[in-house]
């Protein structure tokens, strides 16, 4: 963290020497990637807070970080001693980014970006809001890379191939209903850059970014041609025969800002919340775009029947691993040394036994009063020694050739207090109303979240997240366009109508700073319920198979529906997880999972 005051000093230095009056650096690749690879940490880089989402803004004497709820702990103590200003976003009394710039950027000054990071809708709404400041833009400053000596190298993994069998539909049926639908909005090219778009048209996969089986690439689809822009050295021959055989040609990576430079005349369908904004202003005026959400999005947040299938085996058989982990912590617990570090390292190892490819993100593996920090990740040497007391917190999820998966999982690890039973309680009657509401068709979460929130609502309790998001298949754990939350987040793009086949989480949960923090999660998928006189219903499944611990419940909270929503994933559960364990195990999980009653 010593290094960090430096660091913005010689930025502001650079700043000073080029005129620049305030800087941006946003938590973003060149695909506005909600994760990002080691060579695209700028915002880690200049501040030292390394959550997954936040925004630095650099002026000449002073700095702030703009992050939300879930890490506002987090940011907090990894921001103190830096001079860093923690601004938390959606807190009454704090600015937006943008309102703060329309406050502080002086008259005729200029911003400074690398304009590769950030995308074209923010850069416009930028200008407008600048505007009668006439501020300009020095978007083609990448100024931390000047600074970071060490920088890493981009990622160039190798490229493969995602068999039909598990990939749902073949990619020459993908590119064809791509076609159709670029002739509905009559346009000529394509532009996409979303990494998961661009994979899952393709049906081919990576190791770009940590935990996200994605390929740094671009891509421009035509009706008669298809570009893929990507580092060459990553493409095998036998898949570049396959891309070939679809009509693929392969480009250098960096080549997309020639060709969009010698684009005229085109209709060029793109979607400028995603598109870097150095993209858009490289195109020439007579061009026309059109503007919308890329059509790869909805379609594939609709799984198959296919893709459905298989995620249900996925989570078998990471039901085993998570299991066999919470048999291990029960039974370990007093005897045994462990760390939050080596509970998930255990884990891991338990999930690559049963099939896991990675992990699908960084597992959370949180103790006590870490558990209180939604998005704590413990690091080697600096994390907390379980104790049998009290309760811990593991969110984590697996990357299988099946699909994605994401679960989280609070344990009692010996006594716990009763405001703590209370609490659990109400979070894991939280999770089983929302996974058995039916709802018409039509329904986004907004329309959903009060299941889950109104029992915590009526006792004047909250939590700072949204209640689910969707999930991608052997893609991204965090997938558009669909979610759960109790209001509207633009930036998320999560308010879409729920439709059959979409997966998405269920977690709600309580924190108490300084106390303990406490969330169950399963994924479950939309699928239809009935149609009636008054039209469709839907309704959703539980595609996690794990056991709830049933320690910490206080029973008497919990309505007599609750409870038998309770026995009855417990038995699913059963069922399900038991032909796969030892002797010992599965007769553990019978016991955990026995029907309770008041």
């Amino acid at each position: 963290m010593n290094q960090i005051p430096k660091r913005i000093a010689r930025l502001q230095k650079l700043m000073k020497e080029r005129r620049i009056d305030a800087y941006l650096v946003p938590t973003s690749d060149y695909h506005e990637s909600e994760y990002v690879g080691e060579h695209f940490a700028c915002r880690k880089y200049i501040t030292g807070f390394d959550g997954s989402s936040g925004t630095a803004l650099i002026r000449r004497n002073w700095a702030g970080l703009w992050t939300d709820g879930r890490y506002f702990v987090q940011a907090a103590a990894q921001l103190e001693g830096s001079g860093i200003e923690l601004m938390k976003m959606g807190e009454p009394g704090v600015p937006t980014i943008e309102e703060y710039l329309e406050q502080h950027m002086p008259q005729q000054g200029i911003l400074g970006f690398d304009g590769r990071v950030i995308n074209a809708r923010m850069g416009e709404d930028l200008q407008k809001r600048l505007e009668s400041k006439d501020v300009s833009f020095a978007y083609t400053e990448a100024l931390i890379g000047e600074l970071w000596e060490d920088r890493p190298a981009l990622p160039a993994n190798p490229v493969w191939i995602l068999e039909d069998r598990y990939a749902g539909s073949p990619a020459a049926e993908k590119l064809a209903w791509l076609r159709q639908e670029m002739q509905k909005e009559h346009a000529t090219i394509h532009l996409l850059t979303t990494l998961d778009d661009i994979v899952w048209l393709l049906n081919i996969r990576g190791n770009d970014i940590p935990h996200n089986p994605v390929v740094l690439s671009y891509m421009a689809v035509s009706m008669n041609e298809i570009f893929l822009f990507i580092n060459q050295d990553t493409v095998s021959a036998s898949v570049k025969e396959y891309l070939t055989g679809l009509g693929v040609t392969l480009y250098p990576y960096q080549e997309i800002y020639t060709y969009v430079q010698e684009l005229f005349h085109e209709r060029v369908l793109l979607e400028k919340g995603k598109v870097n904004y150095a993209i858009v202003k490289y195109l020439s005026d007579n061009n026309y775009i059109l503007d919308k959400m890329n059509p790869e999005v909805l379609k594939k947040a609709e799984k198959t029947s296919v893709e459905i299938e298989n995620l249900k085996k996925a989570h078998i058989r990471d039901g085993v691993a998570m299991t066999k982990f919470i048999y291990w912590m029960k039974h370990n617990i007093r005897t045994a040394s462990v760390s939050e570090c080596d509970a998930a390292e255990h884990l891991n190892t338990l999930r690559r036994q049963q099939g896991a490819l990675d992990e699908s993100f960084t597992t959370i593996s949180a103790y006590g009063a870490n558990a209180a920090m939604c998005h704590y990740h413990a690091q080697k040497d600096h994390c907390a020694m379980l104790k049998p007391q009290g309760l811990y917190l593991v969110d984590s999820g697996g990357q299988y050739l099946e699909g994605t998966t994401d679960i989280t999982r609070t344990m009692a690890l010996g006594p716990v207090t009763q405001q703590e039973r209370e609490h659990y309680t109400l979070v894991l009657m939280s999770m089983l109303r929302l996974g058995h509401v039916r709802f018409m068709e039509g329904c986004s979460g907004l329309s959903l979240d009060y299941v889950a929130r109104e029992l915590m609502w009526r006792r004047g309790l909250n939590y700072n997240h949204g209640t689910g998001h969707g999930v991608g298949y052997l893609l991204n754990v965090h997938e558009r366009p669909v979610g759960i939350r109790f209001k509207t987040v633009p930036e998320r793009q999560d308010g879409a109508p729920f439709f059959p086949g979409m997966v998405c989480s269920d977690e709600p949960g309580i924190y108490i700073e300084g106390s303990h923090g406490i969330r169950t999660e399963n994924l479950m998928f939309c699928k239809e319920a009935e149609t009636t006189s008054f039209g469709r219903f839907f309704e959703f499944e539980f595609l996690t198979m794990v056991p709830i611990d049933l320690d910490p419940i206080d029973i008497s909270l919990m309505e007599d529906q609750d409870i038998a929503y309770l026995n009855e994933y417990h038995s699913q559960v059963y069922e399900k997880i038991a032909p796969y364990l030892d002797e010992n195990e599965a007769q553990w999980l019978r016991q955990v999972t026995q029907p309770i009653s008041k």
